[in-house]
């Protein structure tokens, strides 16, 4: 925790989450102790903050009004804590960052080896998640920053493009499609397909660019739907049927030729790799640091043959 009143940061926790579970998990304190923090801000105002029904609880009219300063004032707290670090010149603190699943097993990792050779001080804790989760943490203010490969619908979030990235199809290497350069699409249909999960970020960007094509993700033989990026390739390399993933993931694949790497033949699978961040949500010195870093990483691998 901050150096911010520990009452008023948990009754600002279970007021967002009306739980006193999920404020116990984000505030790392057991449940009991979150209760008897609420209790002693209740005795304090001398008035029930939350209605509680059964298992569910509410805000009472005073509570919500308790909540909206008590927002003012975190935000307060952190402007604090940012001016003092700012004029003492130190970068420290925590960032929470959520990264979609290519992002964060394929890209990620060399930035934030970087990132900490030039921030020490700095803690980074990162969770992989497909693109709708990163959103929702973002959303429920559990992650300060997120990065994902696939769209953002979202009026309350900014999105800022990081790089591009291209979709391929990889297939095993004496599958008899291996022989085109570029595969035609209806030939896709002869062969079984696995999927990236729904929420995935690689299989939004696939069935919107197919759909433009007016060809529909459901017309593909789909056999398996899987959960992450090396699932998709240890299938295809065990020739269950081919796949389409990111070709940031497929180093290690191509240089052991363990897999065969094609485009679909008239399509270009472009997409567009993102920050994504609250637009009002305080950004402390650490993250405006890692949001700058990895900026200009993108840029420098922009610039790669």
């Amino acid at each position: 925790m901050s150096f911010s009143d520990t009452r008023l940061r948990v009754f600002h926790a279970v007021a967002k989450y009306l739980s006193f579970t999920r404020a116990a998990e984000e505030l790392n304190l057991t449940q009991p102790a979150i209760t008897f923090q609420i209790r002693q801000l209740e005795d304090h105002f001398d008035t029930r903050l939350f209605d509680r029904h059964h298992n569910r609880i509410s805000l009472t009219e005073v509570g919500l009004a308790v909540f909206d300063y008590a927002e003012r004032i975190l935000e307060l707290y952190h402007e604090t804590e940012k001016s003092v670090h700012e004029m003492t010149g130190v970068t420290s603190g925590l960032v929470k960052l959520g990264a979609s699943t290519t992002i964060g097993e394929y890209f990620l990792p060399t930035i934030l080896s970087g990132y900490h050779e030039q921030f020490p001080d700095v803690k980074v804790r990162m969770t992989v998640h497909n693109t709708s989760t990163v959103v929702r943490k973002l959303e429920d203010a559990t992650i300060d920053l997120g990065m994902v490969e696939g769209p953002v619908s979202n009026s309350n979030l900014v999105v800022a493009p990081c790089m591009e990235d291209e979709l391929v199809v990889i297939l095993a290497p004496h599958s008899p499609l291996a022989e085109w350069v570029e595969i035609p699409l209806e030939s896709l249909l002869t062969l079984p397909f696995i999927s990236r999960e729904e929420g995935s970020g690689t299989r939004a960007v696939v069935e919107g660019l197919l759909s433009h094509t007016g060809f529909p993700y459901e017309r593909l033989n789909m056999v398996l739907e899987l959960g992450s990026t090396e699932a998709v390739k240890v299938a295809v390399e065990s020739h269950v049927g081919f796949g389409i993933v990111s070709s940031i993931a497929l180093r290690k694949e191509i240089r052991l030729q363990t897999l065969v790497v094609r485009r679909i033949q008239g399509l270009r699978m472009i997409r567009q790799l993102n920050f994504v961040y609250p637009k009002q949500k305080f950004r402390s010195k650490a993250v405006e640091a890692f949001l700058r870093f990895a900026s200009a990483q993108c840029r420098d691998a922009k610039r790669e043959p």
